[in-house]
Parts: structure tokens; sequence; C-alpha cells
């Protein structure tokens, strides 16, 4: 399975142990990288319980310091690719260390849960900050993939996604050959289709699901 490059602008700060710093990384720090690369391929290309693995040893190279932020922090971009292929959760993982979390953090989760109200976004990412201030519309401007994926999750979640924005996911899904974010955002268009009462455009989305679905996801 090709890896992916884990976005830097996805989380609240840079990753603390993706060998940021200009000392050689240890091996732990390069273990949670790969483990975190690792989970992200899996997860996308439909392998849960490959996914599940790799978040695992990223977990098991993290919690070997003893530092519950650094757990935190990996369990938060777990639940923002969750986000990306609109499998909503309340973050488990996060909420149980969200003590030891930075406020940013805590503050990013409520940006994934669509929980906007009074959300203090100075110390968002900037992809979070654009997709709060201007919706949909904001997505294009989102140059990482991953990000954009996740920034149109949380507004779908938040009530603030358009038909637009919905076909921009898709693409973008669609572009990197990510199954599950695909088969999710083509059932979300296929049900507004469906909905319209648009039979030929449902039709079409059907084939397409069916396509993206022949692999089936584990």
């Amino acid at each position: 399975m090709r890896r992916a490059a884990l976005p830097g602008c996805l989380i609240v700060a840079c990753l603390q142990f993706a060998g940021c710093a200009a000392t050689p990384p240890a091996d732990w720090q390069l273990g949670a990288r790969d483990g975190l690369a690792s989970y992200q391929s899996a997860y996308f290309g439909g392998s849960s319980r490959a996914a599940a693995g790799a978040l695992q040893l990223a977990r098991r190279e993290l919690s070997a310091t003893g530092r519950p932020a650094l757990v935190a922090h990996a369990e938060l971009y777990a639940c923002a690719l969750r986000v990306a292929a609109l499998d909503f959760d309340e973050c488990p993982g996060f909420l149980a260390l969200a003590a030891d979390a930075a406020p940013a953090e805590r503050d990013y989760a409520r940006y994934l849960a669509g929980d906007w109200r009074d959300l203090q976004t100075a110390a968002l990412p900037g992809t979070a900050q654009a997709a709060i201030q201007g919706g949909s519309a904001a997505l294009a401007g989102i140059a990482d993939p991953v990000s954009r994926l996740v920034a149109a999750g949380a507004l779908l979640r938040a009530g603030r996604m358009t038909p637009e924005g919905i076909t921009l996911a898709i693409d973008t899904a669609s572009a990197r050959g990510w199954r599950r974010p695909l088969l999710a955002w083509l059932g979300v268009a296929l049900a507004r289709a469906e909905a319209a009462g648009d039979g030929p455009a449902a039709a079409q989305l059907k084939r397409r699901i069916a396509l993206a679905a022949e692999s089936a996801l584990q």
C-alpha cells in the first residue's frame, strides 16, 4: 500500500515526534511517524484492521515517553482522518487524554466535532480558520488534500456544507484514490440526489459507488 506523507498543517502544531528539531530524531519519533503515516494509508484505503494496527504501533512508540500529550496528539490526528471520511465519533481516544492535551488541541477537537460556538480560533491551523470563516468556499484554497477533506468533514458536521463543497470533496478523494472517504462523500451526494428526485444523477452516483466498492472495506 502506498504510504502518504503526513500533512504538517493538519493538526494544531508540528508533530513533535516527527523529527522537526535540528537534532536527529529518536527511534520512538521515527516509529510514531511511520505508524501514523501507515494509519492514514490503511484507513483511507479501506483496511480497518491494518489501520488499527498502525495506530496501535504509533501509540506504543509514543507511550514509551510517558507523555500523555503526545499520545493525545496522535489520537487527535486519527480522529481528524475519520472526520475526513465522515466517520463521526466523539474522538474517544483523544478525550481519554484531553486533560493532558494543550488547550489549542482541545479547541481543534471541538472544530472536528462541528461545535464552533464561541470557539477560540487564533491557535487553530490556518485550514481550520479558513473553513470556519469562509465555509465551503474556502475549501478550494486548501492545498493539502487531507486537510481539505478534514475541513469538508468538519463543515458537513457543522451543517455548513454546500453542494459545490461536496463535489470538491468527492473530486479530492477520487484524485488520490482514497476509497473510504470517496465512498462516504459519494454517499452524501447520492442521498441529496435521491432527496431531490434526480434519478439520472442518482443512477450515475450508484455506478460510481459500485465501482469504488469493488474491493470491499475490511
